[in-house]
């Protein structure tokens, strides 16, 4: 929906032509306007004294242009409850909305701990939006509902009101699924899943093995595509998939899959992955290993089959994320952030070939001058500028873990700076953080340490420019987990 704010002026106006309409016609005063008066004291009452200047007057044929009218649109906040653990996120999640407006406004209070309405999910709920902000979507995560998807109309503060039926993705991709929204005019989510199974032949078993018996780990992939208009499911595919024979013989494998990624054709979608490694003389599992180039897999869209896996010669570790959306298309390309590099986090460049271009060089160690840059979640805007949030090996270990901050960033530029209009403590706490509200060039985000009040900040990408807004009303050992 969109909510039309007119200013004082305009409407002042607006009642000032209806008075006059209402008091007086030209036909019994010879033309003469007894309403208008002599406001700008040039000794004549004229059309440029029903205007708000006399500069107006001269502008607009009388009156000044107002300018266009003032739009709004639904800012979804969402809160984590606590479970047993300061942080955790484990007691449910509240969502509450208000307009873009009053998420400026740092007269207004928003409290969802006490007002808001429950998300749907045994744990943490994972929600999307959709571009406009009007429609929330949300799939449950594990418990007896885990894997129902359900949407909802906004319309302000508490009132969410369901819409379309409920289907449950759970006999595809479990109870604890792992899915995004696309970005494909909100039509399409896709939910993903990856099972293991080690191998080993006729003379060992895992309890009893020798330097050959182990032969590979087995990585079995399940995709579904939803329809998010008709709540039906458009596809499913299960494909067994793997890496180099190199690669899988010293026991690496794929461990985890998720943010899946239409790009900018719409015949491909990627999907992020995650390596894990046995020692192949034992099967157990190996911690202290050489970290591989970054990994995607890529499929075709909307079919689901021909499973690739493509490899990154400049970013090495994780390209699966946690629980924001961790790869975004723009410009004809698609940008993934990853996790657990070496060398800090990079964001990632796939071109429109749907291979790594090794030739985008975008290191977050290197343009915000930290060391272990973890990127924990990101957005950018229409413009290719956007917040991302981090955290880095000299971030203070607070009450749910490591403190996190903010950075806008430049995806043409390569450049990354914190904001540092944004307050910082200890208790800040990011690692569950999921969305960010993008409207036009501005981008809403929440700031509040665990269990501590905050508010709503709203970054201009273009001019960089910081304006706090709403206070975030916050429950005990609860978090803010974004806006949308």
């Amino acid at each position: 929906m969109k909510h039309i704010f007119l200013n004082f002026r305009t409407l002042a106006v607006i009642l000032l032509v209806f008075g006059l309409v209402a008091a007086c016609s030209s036909d019994d005063n010879g033309g003469e306007d007894p309403a208008v008066v002599d406001t700008d004291g040039d000794g004549i009452a004229d059309a440029s004294d029903e205007c708000p200047s006399e500069a107006g007057a001269a502008a607009n044929n009388g009156c000044p242009d107002e300018g266009p009218e003032e739009e709004s649109r639904w800012i979804t906040i969402a809160g984590a409850r606590m479970g047993e653990n300061p942080g955790d996120g484990n007691g449910g999640t509240l969502i509450y909305s208000v307009t873009s407006a009053e998420a400026k406004d740092p007269t207004v209070q928003i409290d969802p701990f006490n007002d808001g309405f429950v998300a749907p999910s045994n744990r943490t709920a994972r929600l999307q939006a959709s571009e406009d902000g009007n429609t929330i979507f949300n799939i449950s995560y594990a418990g007896d509902t885990g894997g129902n998807y359900t949407k909802y109309i906004v319309n302000g503060g508490n009132d969410f009101e369901q819409t379309g039926s409920e289907i449950s993705i759970a006999p595809y991709v479990g109870s604890a699924p792992r899915w995004i929204k696309l970005f494909d005019g909100d039509q399409t989510g896709s939910a993903v899943y990856v099972s293991t199974e080690h191998q080993v032949d006729d003379n060992g078993t895992p309890d009893n093995v020798t330097d050959d018996t182990y032969i590979r780990t087995s990585q079995t992939i399940g995709v579904v595509t939803l329809n998010l208009v008709d709540s039906q499911i458009n596809n499913f595919q299960e494909h067994e998939i793997g890496l180099s024979e190199e690669e899988e013989a010293l026991g690496y494998y794929i461990s985890r899959i998720d943010m899946p990624t239409l790009n900018a054709a719409g015949d491909k979608l990627y999907i992020g992955a995650r390596l894990s490694k046995v020692d192949p003389t034992t099967i157990e599992s190996d911690s202290d290993y050489e970290i591989l180039g970054s990994k995607t897999i890529v499929l075709d869209y909307p079919s689901l089959l021909n499973p690739t896996v493509i490899t990154s010669g400049v970013g090495h570790g994780n390209t699966n994320g946690y629980r924001s959306i961790n790869s975004f298309e723009y410009n004809g390309a698609v940008y993934q952030a990853n996790q657990g590099d070496p060398e800090g986090s990079y964001i990632l460049r796939i071109g429109a070939d749907n291979q790594y271009d090794d030739s985008y060089d975008f290191n977050l160690d290197e343009a915000l001058g930290v060391t272990g840059a973890y990127v924990l979640a990101w957005r950018p805007a229409a413009n290719g500028k956007g917040v991302l949030a981090y955290r880095h090996d000299g971030s203070a270990e607070g009450v749910a873990g490591q403190q996190g901050f903010f950075a806008l960033i430049d995806l043409e530029a390569r450049s990354a700076t914190q904001i540092t209009d944004i307050p910082y403590t200890a208790d800040f706490y990011l690692f569950q953080y999921q969305g960010f509200a993008v409207d036009g060039t501005e981008i809403y985000l929440t700031e509040a340490p665990v269990g501590q009040n905050g508010n709503i900040y709203v970054v201009d990408t273009e001019t960089g420019a910081v304006t706090q807004g709403a206070e975030l009303i916050n429950a005990v050992g609860s978090h803010f987990i974004g806006a949308w």
